[in-house]
């Protein structure tokens, strides 16, 4: 008879440290994120449609 104990455990075990592995992925990007300097926004109007940049 299979140990079921065993392979529950075991697959407990690989799901916490999958979720644990997806979590510090996450806060390095969050990391990574909050530590670049902030993007220039540039407002651009519209008239009938047309960007009045160059293209």
């Amino acid at each position: 008879m299979p140990d079921y104990k065993k392979m529950y455990l075991t697959l407990f075990r690989a799901t916490e440290q999958a979720i644990n592995t997806l979590i510090q992925a996450q806060q390095e990007c969050e990391e990574l994120y909050i530590s670049e300097p902030e993007t220039e926004l540039k407002i651009i109007s519209l008239q009938n449609g047309q960007s009045n940049e160059e293209p």
